[in-house]
């Protein structure tokens, strides 16, 4: 054998296992791959496809529309968005000026409306503007309201685009409304609860029950993407009965009460990413019915992805509830950015509602200020129905997460006797200051790993007791 032949034969070893190494990295790799491919997160975005549209265009100044602040476009809109409908679908151009519109915009199948920059439209805040009444869910119960300003039922493939604004001219007048506690309200909360036939459920014209800016009622394949939104009457971004909705890069800035950002509400694979809310309340809602109505339709929100968002809200940040009786499950939040709110991780029912939030995973988050909590679970505050039917809460994971400055207490979990809360994973949690530790209270499986108060590592959930919150 020669010298070169024996140098090669002695190395063999050394490149033997240099090889199986490499094999053995290149299995971890795909391993790995096929993990996240095959990650509940994954699964889920594999469901959700914003909608395609046909080339065709119609602009609306085309058909008449006039961009002088003051002449109502509703005809040319109704007009138009039917045509293209009809027709198989497209883009309805809305391009650069000020548009007014007496009464709402209702969008048809296939129809993606486009605001091009510059444009705005300007919405009536007359309430006759908003009538008749159409079908419609408010706080988790069916009725006939006013129209949503945007509208759709039952369509497939619809769109608001683009980098337009929409005004809802609310603060001059639904906004004025106050239906909280009102007898409005609880007369349509009893004929839920009571099982009144929703034909029989009118209210509108001679009620005070705000509509919602843009509710979508049984919708599949929905997309709204880039606009911005102001002065919103009542909740703002609404989709109900709907699967595979987008809803990203939207800006919200609207401060009314009741001001939710947006609640998807009896909705399965949604996906809400890349927007910015401020809002006069939760900036994030995920709900499914109120009590018996919600129990009555039966449909869970459930495959819910929020991410890369960024909120400042009156009241909560992340919030699931309090209107959810069909149950809420398969949510994941993470990469979010809250400047201020008064709970920054919500979930929250309470005695009359029922049914389910489950599998919730929330990671990295960060708080500049909570008003009142940092993380918050709360399903026994008092039901106005006799209180019969508490909330189960089970699955929880909250990693990651931070908190500059929290007003009452870093984590507040409490239960109901009975229906304790269960299986709840904190993880890498730090609440820089804060008056209060925990209040923890009817809690089974509340696990701590890396939970940090005040500098103080928490090595486990102590016991409080049921202590009220007073910034509510």
């Amino acid at each position: 054998m020669d010298i070169n032949k024996k140098k090669l034969h002695r190395f063999w070893p050394l490149k033997a296992f240099f090889v199986l190494a490499l094999f053995f990295i290149s299995l971890d790799v795909m391993a790995q791959h096929n993990q996240m491919a095959t990650s509940p997160i994954n699964q889920i975005l594999k469901n959700i496809h914003p909608p395609q549209f046909k080339k065709a265009i119609y602009n609306i100044t085309s058909f008449g529309a006039v961009a002088d602040g003051k002449t109502d476009t509703k005809a040319v809109f109704d007009k138009v968005i039917n045509l293209c409908s009809v027709n198989g679908g497209g883009q309805v151009t809305v391009p650069k000026g000020v548009y007014f519109i007496a009464g709402p915009i209702v969008l048809k199948s296939y129809v993606n409306l486009h605001f091009e920059d510059g444009a705005e439209l300007v919405f009536s805040s007359e309430a006759k503007d908003y009538l008749p009444a159409v079908l419609t869910l408010w706080e988790g119960t069916e009725l006939y309201n006013y129209s949503p300003l945007f509208y759709a039922y039952q369509c497939s493939d619809i769109a608001i685009t683009g980098h337009g604004t929409v005004n809802g001219s609310a603060s001059k007048n639904f906004a004025t409304w106050r239906p909280q506690r009102s007898a409005e309200q609880n007369k349509l909360r009893q004929m839920g609860s009571d099982g009144t036939p929703v034909y029989q459920r009118v209210f509108g014209d001679g009620y005070h029950l705000p509509p919602d800016m843009i509710q979508f009622f049984g919708c599949k394949n929905v997309l709204i993407d880039g606009i911005t939104i102001t002065d919103a009457p009542y909740w703002v971004i609404h989709p109900v009965l709907c699967n595979n909705v987008t809803v990203q890069n939207v800006t919200i800035n609207s401060h009314n009460l009741n001001n939710d950002g947006c609640d998807p509400e009896m909705c399965t694979n949604v996906l809400i990413q890349h927007c910015d809310f401020t809002t006069g309340d939760d900036g994030i809602a995920i709900k499914a019915g109120r009590d018996q109505d919600g129990w009555r339709i039966g449909q869970p929100t459930e495959n819910v992805i929020v991410r890369d968002c960024v909120f400042n809200s009156k009241t909560n940040g992340l919030c699931i509830g309090s209107e959810m009786s069909a149950g809420v499950r398969n949510v994941y939040m993470y990469n979010v950015h809250i400047r201020k709110c008064l709970s920054a991780i919500y979930f929250k029912s309470n005695l009359d509602r029922g049914g389910f939030i489950e599998n919730i995973h929330v990671n990295n988050v960060q708080c500049d200020s909570a008003r009142s909590a940092f993380i918050r679970f709360e399903n026994n505050y008092h039901g106005s129905r006799g209180g019969h039917y508490p909330t189960s809460f089970n699955g929880f994971t909250i990693e990651n997460v931070t908190c500059k400055h929290s007003g009452e207490v870093g984590i507040y979990a409490v239960g109901v006797e009975g229906n304790t809360l269960k299986n709840i994973i904190l993880k890498n949690v730090a609440v820089l200051n804060t008056p209060g530790d925990e209040v923890v209270a009817f809690a089974e499986e509340l696990k701590y790993f890396g939970v940090v108060i005040n500098g103080v590592r928490l090595a486990k959930p102590v016991n409080t007791g049921v202590v009220a919150l007073k910034t509510d």
